[in-house]
């Protein structure tokens, strides 16, 4: 079907919203394109005759629904997607525009599955449990409950942040270790919710400074535009260790890693007292990493 760019724009963006949120409503593609309620209905119209076995109306939250035989017509590519998910724009659609200067970074090398990712996104929309197959580093495959409540990037791969039902606690799961999601009516507790993460709430303060065994740590200054010489990192405890481990900040209290890999010294290293991540640091503390990841 001949349609516009701006068109094709439009339509893809309300399928990724439904897909991914699990829900769609015409206010959904007036607001994020800005145009009047005619217009955004006659792309519903459009699509629905386009992809008629994808969504199902909800009379009574008054939204359009993912079917469940739902096929995507656009061809998505997970970067793009999870870039939406994460930045809340670029809405996961590849249009295959010369870049404005040449630009190439590391890449990714873990894929996860959209359709895994799409039932795990809902299931966090609307605060619903989901039943999943996981591969464990510790327990190998094993079916699991959780109650998916944020994604999380820690500069190499995914995680979903969830209430594991079996341990009654919250922790991360690979996102890529995640297969047959199974949907769960009813919503969850709210013990189980977001709200309810204390990791996830609290914030840890860490000063980054050079390791005290670079011999001219105002190159390290330079790299990193610190002040003072401090580089001042503020992220939630869930994530701390993975900002450490990322960056290879050395985490002990005496510095004791190698400089010449562990170019940074945490150097307020009782701020991670009670953080779980802080197992995943560099020379951080002997925790059990189980509580940070599954």
């Amino acid at each position: 079907m001949d349609v516009s760019q701006a068109q094709r724009e439009r339509l893809a963006f309300l399928e990724l919203h439904a897909f991914f949120t699990g829900e769609l409503r015409r206010s959904d593609v007036e607001a994020r394109f800005g145009i009047k309620p005619a217009a955004a209905s006659r792309d519903l119209t459009l699509y629905r005759e386009m992809a008629p076995s994808n969504l199902e109306y909800d009379s009574t939250k008054r939204c359009y629904r993912p079917s469940g035989t739902f096929t995507p017509i656009f061809p998505f590519n997970s970067d793009r997607v999870l870039a939406w998910l994460l930045q809340g724009f670029g809405d996961g659609l590849d249009l295959k525009l010369k870049p404005a200067a040449p630009c190439e970074g590391p890449g990714q090398f873990t894929r996860p599955d959209l359709k895994a990712l799409g039932a795990i996104t809902r299931s966090m929309c609307a605060h619903r449990a989901v039943r999943i197959n996981y591969l464990s580093l510790s327990s190998g495959s094993r079916r699991r409950e959780i109650v998916p409540v944020a994604l999380a990037d820690n500069g190499l791969r995914w995680h979903v942040r969830a209430f594991d039902r079996d341990r009654a606690r919250f922790g991360d799961f690979v996102l890529t270790r995640i297969s047959k999601v199974q949907e769960i009516e009813g919503e969850a507790d709210e013990r189980e919710l977001l709200s309810s993460d204390e990791q996830w709430a609290r914030i840890v303060e860490m000063e980054v400074v050079p390791h005290p065994g670079i011999r001219h740590p105002k190159a390290i200054e330079a790299d990193y535009s610190m002040q003072d010489g401090v580089l001042r990192i503020k992220a939630r405890a869930a994530l701390a260790g993975y900002v450490l481990r990322r960056w290879n900040v050395d985490a002990s209290s005496d510095h004791r890693l190698d400089p010449a890999t562990h170019h940074l010294w945490l150097r307020n290293t009782p701020t991670l007292y009670g953080v779980e991540s802080a197992a995943l640091a560099p020379g951080g503390p002997e925790l059990s990493a189980d509580k940070a990841v599954v």
